[in-house]
C-alpha cells in the first residue's frame, strides 16, 4: 500500500518538495522556480499543478510575484499614512 501511495502526489508532497528547493538554493531560487524545478523533474505539466498548490504555497508565490512586479501589489490591510 505505501508504494501505491508514493507514487501520486499530494499538495503536502508538492509543497514540502517546493519548500526543500528553496531552502537547498540558498537564496537563489524563489516560490515560482522552484515550482517549474519541481515539475520539470517529475513530469507534471504545469498547466495542471493549480490543484497541488496549497493556500500557504500560494501566499508565498504571490509575495514573489509581488516583488518581482509580475503582478500588482495589494494594498489590503495597509493603513493610508
Amino acid at each position: 500500500m505505501k508504494e501505491f501511495k508514493d507514487k501520486f502526489m499530494t499538495q503536502a508532497k508538492f509543497s514540502g518538495m517546493v519548500e526543500d528547493v528553496v531552502k537547498n538554493s540558498n537564496g537563489l531560487t524563489n516560490y515560482i522556480d522552484a515550482v517549474v524545478v519541481v515539475c520539470d523533474e517529475y513530469d507534471i505539466e504545469i498547466e495542471t499543478v493549480n490543484k497541488l498548490i496549497s493556500r500557504p504555497l500560494k501566499d508565498k508565490i504571490k509575495y514573489n510575484a509581488q516583488q518581482l512586479n509580475y503582478v500588482k501589489k495589494t494594498s489590503r490591510g495597509v493603513l493610508p499614512l
